[in-house]
């Protein structure tokens, strides 16, 4: 057995569009609120804080890790943030592997081992995701942002 991935993918917490968007046009608005404020209010400033303060935390969270995803030794691996435990899906149980959509909604919230209905989803951003099966019918739905390249990693280790 080797340990040499087949597939690696990080996926940060702060790198999606729409609420990096969202943070982006409240510091906007921090800063126009500011601007439109008379000069004697001292409340004033504060606006200009927030705005500086909301731009910095986006920076960070651009850095901020949500989860590591790996295929290797016939496995799927996930390690999350600090706290977060590793996750190890044995691809041996495995009897369906497929892409497809994460959701159908606009805006999801980043999610990790999340256990509802059946389902188990390790999710940061877009809306592509490859869909497990094990053999007692639990699905995996673990977002990518390069799911044809996951898609073939995990296929390839089930194959060995």
């Amino acid at each position: 057995m080797s340990d040499k991935s087949v597939f690696t993918e990080k996926q940060y917490l702060g790198r999606e569009f729409i609420p990096l968007t969202i943070r982006l046009v409240l510091a906007m608005f921090c800063f126009a609120a500011y601007f439109f404020t008379d000069e004697r209010e001292r409340n004033g400033d504060l606006l200009v804080v927030v705005g500086f303060s909301i731009i910095i935390i986006s920076i960070i969270m651009g850095f901020l890790l949500h989860f590591r995803t790996r295929v290797e030794n016939k496995s799927v691996m996930l390690d999350g943030l600090w706290t977060t435990k590793l996750v190890k899906i044995d691809l041996n149980g495995i009897v369906k592997a497929e892409k497809g959509t994460y959701s159908r909604y606009l805006f999801n919230n980043p999610v990790y081992n999340l256990h509802t209905k059946g389902t188990i989803r390790f999710f940061t951003s877009g809306n592509e995701a490859i869909h497990l099966t094990d053999r007692d019918g639990l699905l995996y739905i673990i977002g990518s942002k390069h799911p044809n390249e996951f898609l073939r990693a995990i296929r390839e280790e089930m194959k060995k």
